[in-house]
């Protein structure tokens, strides 16, 4: 009798996550398929890999910290990061996704109404909130506000994660004032990790050249043998304990590496190093 109690107890357990999880990913908004099985992991570095398996755990929440991929358009930002999403979402954590621009239009709105703070009180509801493609909001000064103020409610409680193809030095376009930019990044990169993809290719692009390469006009069989050699990059080989901390400064001299520090005690740093700061594949 027992046993069998104990039996209905776990199926309506199960039942019940899995209803809820259906319910997460409904409110979510996360692209359809977007998951770590249909990401071509391959593609990335190793430090690459090893990042992304530790957001898995989605530890990162705890500690209110920030995700922040840039790269290049097409090179998988947004498929990694909604990867990570769904991830979350397994693990019970309500998750919103929402291009950029719209979450802007959302706050400008709410706050013609008068109702700027319950808008994000509704945000502050989601345990994470992935804006994609914030490179492209290059608007008024007013969009620029409600977008620095969502950000500024959230810091250092509630985690963000972002995709961009524009590195920190260019980051004025969005936030169109020094002062602004550089309170902004400091934010966002004072409990942060960088997934750096700026060396990865586009996949679109290859995909485009595959496409248009001529037929290959067949060839006489050789004499030599030719082996097959595994191309795949090992995890192995990524050094996890000197990895985390390491960033790369960009600035007129060309880049020089330096190790992150905590910037609590001084929110106001230096604008130009601030607003030029890139990690290469580390934790900040």
């Amino acid at each position: 009798m027992r046993a069998y109690l104990y039996e209905l107890v776990q199926q309506e357990l199960e039942q019940r996550t899995q209803r809820r999880t259906a319910r997460l990913i409904r409110a979510a908004g996360l692209p359809a398929e977007k998951t770590f099985r249909t990401l071509a992991l391959t593609r990335l570095s190793p430090a690459l890999q090893l990042q992304l398996e530790r957001l898995k755990s989605a530890s990162f929440l705890e500690t209110a910290t920030n995700i922040l991929a840039i790269g290049k358009p097409g090179v998988g930002k947004s498929h990694c990061l909604a990867a990570v999403g769904y991830e979350l979402i397994y693990a019970g954590h309500s998750v919103l996704w929402t291009p950029t621009s719209m979450l802007v239009q959302r706050l400008l709105a709410a706050k013609r109404d008068l109702r700027l703070p319950q808008e994000l009180a509704k945000l502050d509801k989601f345990a994470c909130v992935i804006l994609d493609d914030i490179g492209y909001v290059q608007q008024n000064r007013d969009e620029m506000e409600v977008l620095f103020t969502f950000l500024a409610e959230r810091y250092e409680r509630k985690s963000v994660m972002i995709t961009t193809n524009l590195v920190f030095s260019e980051w004025e376009r969005i936030f169109k004032d020094p002062m602004t930019t550089m309170a902004a990044i400091d934010r966002l990169v004072h409990h942060s990790v960088i997934l750096d993809m700026m060396s990865v290719e586009s996949y679109r692009a290859e995909a485009a050249n595959q496409q248009h390469l001529p037929s290959a006009r067949p060839k006489k069989p050789s004499s030599r043998r030719t082996s097959l050699h595994e191309t795949a990059p090992s995890l192995q080989n990524a050094d996890a304990s000197t990895q985390d901390d390491l960033g790369v400064l960009e600035n007129a001299h060309g880049p020089a590496t330096f190790v992150a520090e905590d910037t609590s005690s001084n929110p106001l740093i230096n604008a130009s190093k601030s607003a030029s700061l890139i990690a290469a594949d580390g934790t900040v």
